[in-house]
C-alpha cells in the first residue's frame, strides 16, 4: 500500500474514533517564494543567504543557478528526483537583481499555537471553528506534510503541547516514547524547536456529544500568536454591539446559541443537520458557523440551575453587507429545538430522513390535564434542550423618536447577559 493510501486508511479509522484530524499547512521549501525576502525564489546567478544560526530542513523540487550560498549552523537540503544546485555568474541572467543576495526568512517564525498555521480535515463550506479550536485540541490526530520540509515552534511558555497522535516522515507517533526518541533525533530536532513539550496519548473523544478542546490555560498564547501581525490588538468589529463567544480570541458579529444538552445528544450530527437544514437555504447564505463542546461559564450555571458543567455553543457569524440573518436563524435554531428537542416528555420515534439526531430519541409535547411537571427532556439525554440562549451580535435598529409632549415611558428591569429565564422554552434576546 502507498503512502496516500496509508494515510487515507489513518484518517478513516480516526473518523471511526470520532478523533478530528489538523494539518499543519507552512513548510520550509526552497521553491515555496513565501519563504524568500523578497516573496519570490532566487532567480538563476543570484547569491543565496541562510540565517547562520538556525537549524533548518530545506526540501529542493527543481534545479537553480546560483553564484554564491551561505548555509546555516545547521541543516539538510533534501533534494527531489531531478532537483539540484549549479554555479553560475553573478549577473550573467537578466532577469536577475543586482539588488543584494536572496535572502530565506527565519525558519522559527512559526508557531505550534499559531491558528492561522494549520487546517482543519473536516473543514466544510459554512463552517468554522472558534480560533482556540483551530489549533490541535486534546483528541486531535496531528499531520505534518509528507511531501514538504517543515519547522515548528513550540514555546515559549505554552507548557506541554499533548494530542492523540502525531504523524510525520512518513511515521504515526501514539506513544510518548516513541515520540520523545524521534524530538530527540537529529531529524526531530531539525523540525520541532522551542522549550515547550510535545506528548501523544491514545484516548480519542469516546463521547458522541463531543469533547471540550482544552485550550482554556494556553488560549493567551493562541491570542498573542494570532495577533502579532496586528500589533497584539483585536481589529474593531463592523457591529455596534459584538461579544466574544468562548474561545475566540476577539469580538465578533452575528448571534450564540448556547444549549444543554443530555448523554443521547450527538455532536456530529448536529452540525451536519445544521448545515444541510438551515445554512444551505438561501436566506442564510453570506452566515458560518462553529458548533462545539465549551466549558459552561460557573454563573450561567448557578443562575439557571443546571447541574452540566459543558454546553454546545453555536457561533453564528455574518460575513456579508446584510445584517440581521444571524439573529434570525439562531431564532429558527431555537423554534427548531422547542419542537424537536426539548418540550414535554420523551418518547421513542423512527428516526426520521432529514433529522439526523444522534440516537432515536427525540421529543415530543404532551400535556397532562392534572398537574404540570418540568420537561424530562432537559434531564433525560435528549438531543438537546429547548431553552438556553441567544445572544445577538448585529447592530440593532434605531429607536422611533418618543414625542416629546408625553412622559418618559417606565424602565424595565433587564435579566444579566447571558442568564436564561427559567423554565421558559425560548432564549433571551440582548441587543
Amino acid at each position: 500500500m502507498g503512502a496516500p493510501g496509508r494515510v487515507l486508511l489513518w484518517l478513516q479509522l480516526s473518523a471511526l474514533t470520532r478523533a478530528a484530524y489538523k494539518f499543519w499547512v507552512p513548510n520550509t521549501d526552497f521553491d515555496a517564494a513565501a519563504n524568500w525576502s523578497q516573496n519570490r525564489t532566487p532567480c538563476a546567478g543570484a547569491a543565496v543567504e541562510f540565517p547562520a544560526d538556525k537549524m533548518v530542513s530545506v526540501l529542493v523540487r527543481e534545479s537553480h543557478s546560483i553564484s554564491d550560498m551561505l548555509l546555516p549552523l545547521d541543516g539538510e537540503f533534501v533534494l527531489a528526483s531531478g532537483a539540484g544546485f549549479s554555479a553560475l555568474d553573478i549577473g550573467s541572467h537578466l532577469d536577475c537583481s543586482t539588488g543584494g543576495p536572496a535572502l530565506f526568512r527565519d525558519p522559527d517564525r512559526f508557531c505550534w499555537h499559531d491558528p492561522r498555521l494549520w487546517r482543519s480535515g473536516d473543514a466544510a463550506h459554512g463552517l468554522f471553528s472558534v480560533d482556540a479550536e483551530r489549533v490541535p485540541c486534546s483528541h486531535d490526530d496531528v499531520i505534518f506534510p509528507s511531501d514538504a520540509s517543515f519547522r515548528v515552534g513550540l514555546g515559549p511558555g505554552a507548557g506541554t503541547v499533548r494530542v492523540r497522535s502525531v504523524r510525520a516522515l512518513g511515521q504515526t507517533f501514539t506513544r510518548d516514547e516513541d515520540l520523545a526518541a524521534f524530538l530527540e533525533s537529529r531529524a526531530g530536532r531539525l523540525r520541532f524547536h522551542g522549550p515547550g513539550a510535545l506528548s501523544v496519548g491514545p484516548e480519542a473523544c469516546a463521547d458522541q456529544s463531543g469533547c471540550v478542546c482544552g485550550h482554556a490555560e494556553v488560549q493567551p498564547w493562541i491570542c498573542a500568536a494570532l495577533l502579532q501581525p496586528l500589533g497584539g490588538r483585536c481589529p474593531q468589529a463592523a457591529c455596534r454591539d459584538p461579544l466574544r463567544p468562548e474561545g475566540q480570541c476577539c469580538d465578533l458579529c452575528g448571534a450564540i446559541v448556547s444549549l444543554t444538552h443530555g448523554p443521547a445528544f450527538d455532536l456530529q450530527r448536529y452540525r451536519a443537520r445544521l448545515l444541510h437544514a438551515f445554512l444551505a437555504l438561501p436566506q442564510y447564505q453570506g452566515l458560518q458557523m462553529a458548533v462545539s463542546k465549551v466549558p459552561r461559564q460557573p454563573r450561567l450555571r448557578e443562575a439557571s440551575g443546571a447541574k452540566a458543567d459543558t454546553e454546545i455553543q453555536v457561533v453564528l457569524v455574518e460575513t456579508g453587507p446584510e445584517t440581521g440573518g444571524a439573529g434570525r436563524l439562531a431564532r429558527a435554531l431555537l423554534a427548531d429545538i422547542a419542537e424537536h428537542g426539548g418540550g414535554g416528555a420523551t418518547r421513542r420515534t423512527p428516526r426520521r430522513l432529514g433529522r439526523p439526531w444522534a440516537s432515536t430519541t427525540l421529543c415530543s409535547t404532551r400535556r397532562t390535564r392534572r398537574r404540570r411537571s418540568p420537561p424530562r427532556s432537559w434531564t433525560s439525554g435528549a438531543p438537546a434542550a429547548a431553552t438556553s440562549l441567544i445572544r445577538s451580535l448585529a447592530k440593532p435598529r434605531p429607536r422611533p423618536e418618543r414625542p416629546r409632549n408625553l412622559p418618559p415611558p417606565p424602565r424595565r428591569r433587564r435579566r444579566p447577559c447571558g442568564i436564561p429565564s427559567a423554565g421558559q422554552g425560548q432564549g433571551v434576546l440582548a441587543q
